[in-house]
């Protein structure tokens, strides 16, 4: 996958997690995590490179923490508005 996408889980209309997507190779999985903040989780392929983010608590993540965590990763910074879907109710 060489590009990031979030993908979003709901229930009954409202966010209840989210996994935003970091580029990687096909196939790869996780096998080490590190929580970072309270709702976010680092996944870490084999090569100790970051392959996604678990966003755990929707409602309590904003745009400029996850940035924040982007930027510690190496990774570009989202608009606010590619983190619309975990906003919805």
């Amino acid at each position: 996958m060489r590009e990031a996408y979030l993908e979003v889980t709901f229930r009954r209309g409202r966010p209840i997690a989210g996994y935003y997507y970091l580029p990687r190779r096909p196939g790869e999985k996780s096998v080490r995590t590190m929580r970072v903040e309270p709702g976010l989780v680092i996944d870490f392929g084999r090569s100790g490179k970051a392959i996604g983010i678990e966003i755990t608590a929707p409602g309590e993540i904003t745009a400029s923490l996850f940035n924040r965590v982007l930027r510690e990763l190496g990774q570009p910074a989202l608009k606010r508005t590619e983190l619309t879907p975990l906003r919805v109710a």
